[in-house]
C-alpha cells in the first residue's frame, strides 16, 4: 500500500453544547455546501448518542480530495463550523478499505442500527485489514498523520445490532479510546 497516493479525508466535525438550535437553521447552508462535493463524497452523516438518540454528536464526512490544503478548506468553510456550532474537527487523511462509497452499501439502508466507530491509537497499524463480514460496513479504513505516513487510528461506519457488536469491530486493546455513536446515512431527506 502506497500511503503517500492517499487523497481521502475523514472529518468530524463534533457539535457544541447547545447548538442544535444553530444547526437546524443552517440545515440547508450545511446541505446546499455538502452537495459542492456530491462527486468526491464517499461517506457522510449525522452522529447521534447512543443512550439517546435525540442528542446530536456531530457530523462526519468522508471526501476524496486532492490535497491537505482542499480538505482543511472542506473542513473549516463548513457553514456550522463558521458559525460556531462545532466546539472541534478531527480531520485525518484515511484509506478506504471497502473500496465503495455508502451509496453503494449492499445492505438494506433501512434495516437494523447504524454505528459510527472511531478508534485512536498509536504504534503498529491494527485493524488494517478489513473484517470477514463486510456486509454490514458502511465505511471502514485506517486514519493517517497529515503526511500520511503514521498510523493514527481506524475509523468505521457499521450495521450492528447494538454498541458493543460495533465496538467489535476493532481491536478493543490496541487503541487509547474507542468512540461508538448512534449514526445514519447523511444528506437531503
Amino acid at each position: 500500500m502506497e500511503v503517500d497516493q492517499l487523497m481521502e479525508f475523514f472529518c468530524y466535525h463534533r457539535d457544541r453544547v447547545g447548538s442544535l438550535p444553530l444547526r437546524k437553521a443552517l440545515l440547508e447552508a450545511h446541505w446546499s455546501y455538502m452537495d459542492r462535493f456530491g462527486e468526491q463524497m464517499i461517506a457522510r452523516g449525522p452522529v447521534f448518542g447512543t443512550e439517546d438518540e435525540d442528542t446530536l454528536f456531530g457530523s462526519v464526512h468522508i471526501v476524496d480530495l486532492p490535497d491537505a490544503v482542499t480538505a482543511r478548506a472542506f473542513a473549516f468553510d463548513e457553514p456550522c463550523y463558521q458559525a460556531g456550532a462545532y466546539r472541534d474537527v478531527l480531520l485525518r487523511r484515511w484509506h478506504n478499505r471497502l473500496g465503495r462509497t455508502m451509496w453503494e452499501f449492499p445492505g438494506d439502508r433501512d434495516t437494523g442500527a447504524y454505528f459510527f466507530v472511531l478508534g485512536l491509537g498509536e504504534g503498529e497499524p491494527v485493524d488494517a485489514d478489513v473484517p470477514a463480514d463486510q456486509d454490514d460496513l458502511v465505511a471502514y479504513g485506517p486514519l493517517y498523520s497529515d503526511d500520511g505516513t503514521t498510523w493514527v487510528g481506524t475509523a468505521a461506519l457499521v450495521r450492528a445490532t447494538d454498541e458493543a457488536a460495533a465496538r467489535a469491530v476493532l481491536t478493543t486493546d490496541r487503541y487509547a479510546d474507542i468512540e461508538v455513536h448512534a449514526w445514519t446515512f447523511g444528506g437531503r431527506r
